[in-house]
């Protein structure tokens, strides 16, 4: 089958390889039919690492993904359109078991080494990561139910109130979506920063100003790769306020002025990925409440993967999400 297999920094290659291997019990094999291109993604393929995890042998990778059910299991047969959740937690350890499979012990994730992802022609993945979809959601979209998801997630745990002033920083794929679940949560004001005016101009469309100077807000939303946006966060919320750190730093490290931060009180919440979020994601989509077509700005074959990933990480031509379909 065909692949994109990623072998160092910038060095990912189109490859035919082997079908997957035997199914386990209680998985599935699915027939991708869309995976986008998310930021976690471009850290791997610009530095062959993404926080302490080192790409060790070359990797198909990709992890926000949809597709078609090719071999199913009772309940989830043969032809289902499917959503798939690229986190396989154990369900055993104690962190799973209070209700946290976001922190699991022994999570495997699709796309991070060493677990192939989804920029292939077949994935087996286990059933109960698969969610059906509606017709009424695309494919494109269905692959961004993953990103929506982080992004219900991060505004949980930010516990927004009914006309809570909040910033996003950062107005990629991630960035978009939280200002459209924090307005759906209840917030007031939102504003918005990013180096990039396409993206500003497209957070104003869903509700987002741009963030004034000396603006204190009750909320901050980190959503920019970290690095110094860290310590903008923390002196953008007010005393008392909320800071959510959403961002992958590339150097793996987080800092900020630490008497800013104690002297204001403030709650620092590292958001890791989702939990239980597909099933809401779904409804808001197909509700209307949530647009996730609007964030596809460009749609590449599997065979392109190489150039997609190239535009991505240079940002070119007004880039915002890339769609890679097999």
């Amino acid at each position: 089958m065909l692949a994109a297999r990623l072998h160092g920094p910038r060095d990912l290659r189109v490859e035919d390889v082997a079908a997957p291997a035997a199914l386990r019990t209680g998985e599935v094999l699915v027939r991708v039919t869309a995976t986008g291109v998310c930021g976690s993604d471009l850290h791997t393929y610009l530095d062959a690492r993404i926080g302490d995890t080192q790409l060790e042998a070359p990797l198909i990778i990709g992890h926000e993904f949809a597709g078609i059910i090719d071999r199913g299991v009772p309940g989830l047969a043969a032809g289902t359109r499917v959503a798939v959740d690229p986190a396989q937690p154990c369900h055993r350890c104690d962190l799973c078991e209070r209700g946290h499979p976001n922190l699991c012990r022994r999570l495997h994730f699709c796309g991070l080494y060493p677990d192939d992802g989804s920029l292939a022609e077949f994935i087996r993945v286990p059933a109960a990561s698969c969610f059906p979809v509606p017709d009424t959601i695309d494919d494109a979209g269905a692959a961004l139910l993953e990103p929506l998801g982080v992004a219900l997630h991060a505004t949980n745990l930010a516990k927004i109130r009914v006309g809570d002033r909040v910033a996003v920083l950062g107005a990629g794929p991630i960035g978009l979506l939280l200002i459209q679940t924090i307005k759906q949560a209840g917030a007031g004001e939102i504003y918005v920063s990013d180096p990039l005016p396409w993206r500003v101009a497209l957070a104003a469309k869903y509700g987002a100003e741009l963030l004034p100077a000396n603006a204190e807000v009750d909320v901050v939303f980190e959503a920019a790769w970290g690095g110094a946006a860290i310590g903008q966060s923390v002196e953008l919320a007010r005393p008392g306020g909320r800071v959510v750190l959403v961002g992958i730093p590339s150097e793996d490290r987080c800092g900020f002025k630490h008497s800013t931060a104690r002297r204001k009180g403030l709650t620092i919440i590292f958001s890791r990925r989702m939990k239980h979020t597909y099933p809401r994601a779904i409804r808001l989509v197909t509700s209307g409440q949530v647009d996730l077509a609007g964030l596809v700005s460009h749609r590449f074959p599997l065979a392109k993967a190489t150039e997609a990933f190239a535009l991505n990480a240079d940002y070119g031509d007004q880039v915002v999400k890339v769609i890679i379909f097999a």
